[in-house]
């Protein structure tokens, strides 16, 4: 696949949806190429140019967006009338607003729950779907994540996390509540703290320098996001999707899951994979982040693939 040197996009701008949301979005690549829609993950996280790297600019056409409250949209970090099945429309909304009639949908951890619900709602308007890092979105992977399952492996950074949680008080909404606070201190505090958490076991390389990669995404819209939806269970009945999984049996899927991923647990990529019909699952050596270079090869390989 040929290196992007351009990373520019062709388009951008803003989308006005609903309860006074505006989307920041980008068109990428080639205005007659392969149409692909890339989710990003948190939720809350938003894109950048990095997420380019996945896509030949002569082969696919790809709109990249902020979601509700992350990162350039507006407003920031607003946790108003901001759910699952609100993104699940801002999705159509964003394909209407740009002439997109079917999509090969692209997205990775909270962007692959995200690809999955709006398959599950959409399924005509899904040509493929490409999926990394799978977070099924229900009670294992939560309670995992951030209700004390990642101890197991990392009990210094559980540690870390929880140390700052008043006795008596759930983890999640207390940092909640502490990211909203009024005080600037307090809140950039706590929203440091959280995305540290997650960069402490997001790659199977060592980071050397967290706040070098703190600055390369928007981690106050990730930290308020992210606890809003886990408060709320992503806003989805137990197990929604593999309970759904019928309506999206038949689309072509692939799926990429890094052994080491411990925000993610390789188990939920398996469970996805033996309910599907026509899909790949390419376990690779890696941890979670797409940077990590088994990833990085396997998404673009299986991009040209599916796309194909």
């Amino acid at each position: 696949m040929k290196t992007n040197k351009n990373l520019h996009p062709y388009k951008k701008g803003y989308i006005e949806v609903p309860d006074g949301y505006k989307l920041y979005f980008e068109l990428y690549g080639n205005p007659k190429g392969i149409p692909v829609i890339f989710l990003h993950g948190g939720p809350g996280a938003g894109f950048s140019d990095s997420d380019k790297q996945f896509f030949d600019e002569r082969r696919y056409n790809v709109i990249f967006f902020d979601q509700r409250g992350s990162s350039r949209s507006k407003p920031f970090g607003s946790i108003k009338n901001n759910t699952t099945q609100d993104l699940v429309k801002d999705i159509n909304r964003v394909l209407d607003y740009l002439d997109f009639d079917q999509v090969y949908v692209f997205g990775g951890s909270w962007g692959s729950t995200l690809a999955l619900v709006y398959a599950i709602h959409n399924p005509k308007r899904v040509q493929g779907l490409i999926l990394r890092g799978i977070f099924l979105a229900n009670k294992y992977s939560i309670d995992h994540y951030i209700n004390g399952g990642i101890k197991e492996f990392f009990p210094d950074v559980w540690d870390r996390f929880v140390k700052l949680v008043k006795k008596g008080e759930k983890p999640v909404n207390y940092y909640l509540k502490k990211i909203l606070s009024k005080d600037k201190t307090i809140s950039e505090k706590f929203a440091y703290e959280w995305a540290y958490y997650e960069m402490s076991f997001y790659t199977i390389n060592k980071i050397s320098d967290p706040d070098k990669i703190l600055k390369t995404f928007s981690y106050r819209s990730l930290a308020i996001l992210e606890a809003h939806y886990i408060i709320n269970k992503c806003f989805l009945p137990e197990d929604y999707i593999i309970k759904n999984i019928n309506k999206i049996k038949n689309i072509k899927t692939s799926i990429v899951q890094g052994r080491y991923d411990f925000i993610c647990p390789p188990i939920q990529a398996f469970r996805l994979h033996s309910k599907l019909n026509n899909s790949k699952l390419n376990i690779v050596n890696a941890g979670h982040s797409s940077s990590d270079e088994e990833i990085k090869k396997a998404l673009k390989s299986e991009l040209n693939r599916i796309t194909k």
